[in-house]
């Protein structure tokens, strides 16, 4: 991607916590200029001007609900809104010829195979969280499982602001997800989110995922590594949804030009 060219953004759920931060901050970022906004038909924003949503100056980008009118080919979208609309915003983007970062989460089995089918007709990046720091957990993770392996029991806690849909979070379900492949235990049967009455001896190899709900947090993340007689404990909190969208506008950056194909945050971490 040349340096003197802007990379064009369209964000897709531009009226939420998500959107309006992304907005924000690529408007203070040289390196973007957002050239769409869109959001749910029944949205009260519809019509009005992307970047006072966002609280910044006005942008001249008013939000609307088609994406397919929203931006020329090569135009990287950042979708924040649901599983299903997301789904929706990839078919799209694929007969489009739009690059997608897609950060949504709780998409079940079947969704994420539709996307992941999607994602060999554009630049795609799907990530259950966006954050730079939560992509390094992720790496430290299964760096320390590898090392420890099935000696250490592996135990993950997340706490979400009360408004919250899905549970447990996508980043907590990708943390396990990355820890079972480095110890080599199958998520669908060693991975277990609830444990209530007498249900016996904690088995070898199992990922327990706890979820707590409350207030106003933007996300901590907690992965448990205990063994006998000590315990690591690696950890990520989120002060502000801010480190969210600077993720998700680093992700822009690095998939603008990038070939079709499906990416992920380890990508982006790893550079060029």
């Amino acid at each position: 991607m040349s340096s003197e060219r802007k990379v064009e953004l369209i964000v897709c759920g531009a009226a939420g916590r998500m959107g309006k931060r992304i907005i924000a901050l690529a408007y203070q970022d040289p390196r973007f200029t957002v050239v769409g906004a869109t959001e749910a038909a029944s949205s009260p924003v519809l019509g009005q001007d992307a970047g006072t949503v966002a609280g910044t100056e006005a942008l001249g980008v008013e939000i609307g609900q088609d994406l397919a009118s929203a931006g020329e080919p090569g135009t990287v979208c950042l979708d924040f809104t649901s599983a299903e609309a997301s789904l929706e915003n990839m078919r799209t983007a694929a007969d489009k010829g739009l690059a997608i970062v897609v950060g949504s989460s709780g998409m079940d089995a079947g969704q994420r195979a539709e996307a992941e089918s999607l994602a060999t007709a554009m630049p795609t990046l799907i990530a259950a969280n966006v954050s730079r720091g939560v992509a390094v957990l992720s790496e430290l993770v299964g760096s320390a499982v590898g090392m420890l392996g099935k000696d250490f029991d592996c135990e993950i806690v997340e706490l979400h602001h009360n408004q919250k849909k899905d549970s447990p979070s996508g980043t907590a379900l990708a943390l396990a997800e990355r820890a079972a492949e480095a110890s080599g235990a199958n998520p669908a049967k060693d991975l277990v989110t609830a444990r209530q009455g007498t249900v016996g001896a904690r088995p070898s190899g199992e990922i327990g995922v706890v979820a707590l709900r409350g207030g106003d947090s933007a996300g901590e993340h907690t992965v448990m590594l205990i063994g006998n007689g000590e315990r690591i404990e690696l950890v990520h909190r989120a002060t502000s949804r801010d480190c969210l969208a600077l993720g998700a506008l680093s992700a822009a950056a690095w998939l603008a030009g990038k070939p079709a194909g499906l990416y992920s945050m380890r990508d982006v971490l790893a550079g060029d």
